[in-house]
């Protein structure tokens, strides 16, 4: 019975790495059919969304039927918690590629507003958090994991700088507009996928250490420890 309950967590390790790399091909898909205006590619990444949801559900069967199988104690009951949270948020990443494909949709109604140069570089930093939170959860590394969530900092600022930028364009000519909320949304929703891998990295650490980190407690860790009183 063991040795089967082994395979059911290396086999739940795979499926959950499956679906990371699909969550991150779609949003990858999703852009470059952005930067090229495909619609084929775009009808495509929202097409290929079903995938992922149809993992989704069997990542979930997986986890309750263990659950009930082994009644798992301590870590192991740890490890299936979260994989049951990294399966939502790899699911919700899969939404936001399909998201971005909607926005590309209606951006290829109109001539392009401007060359996109930090929406390409957001997609390339928060793919690669995304990577990295999964192989932090393969490896059951916290320091790579602490260190996705310190760059979630970037993420935002570029997602600000991108706003900033399309604001300028908005105000000076109100034709604009559609296009530039539209590449607003698509630099939000790839803004989001960086909070669904900051979320698995934090829970990697839990995980690993049973410390929760979660809403910013990460500034509270760098903390000396306070001197027991007297």
């Amino acid at each position: 019975m063991e040795r089967h309950a082994d395979q059911e967590f290396d086999e739940l390790k795979q499926e959950l790495v499956q679906m990371a790399t699909l969550a991150e091909a779609a949003i990858g898909s999703a852009i470059q059919s952005l930067l090229l205006r495909d619609t084929a590619m775009a009808a495509e990444v929202m097409r290929s969304d079903e995938v992922i949801n149809r993992l989704e559900l069997v990542i979930d069967e997986r986890c309750l039927r263990m659950l009930a199988l082994y009644q798992p104690e301590a870590s192991d009951l740890r490890f299936i918690a979260m994989a049951l949270k990294i399966n939502n948020d790899l699911e919700r990443i899969g939404d936001q590629a399909v998201n971005i494909a909607e926005r590309s949709l209606e951006l290829f109604k109109e001539p392009p507003l401007k060359p996109l140069v930090d929406i390409p570089q957001l997609t390339q930093l928060v793919q690669a958090m995304l990577k990295q939170s999964v192989d932090a959860f393969v490896r059951r590394d916290t320091a790579l994991a602490r260190s996705i969530c310190q760059r979630d900092d970037e993420v935002d600022a570029l997602d600000e700088q991108v706003f900033r930028e399309l604001l300028t364009y908005m105000m000076q000519d109100h034709r604009a507009i559609t296009r530039a909320v539209n590449l607003i949304l698509v630099s939000r929703h790839l803004e989001r996928v960086a909070d669904h891998a900051t979320n698995i990295a934090e829970d990697v650490i839990y995980l690993v250490e049973g410390q929760q980190i979660k809403h910013n407690v990460l500034a509270e860790l760098d903390k000396p420890a306070s001197p027991p009183e007297a």
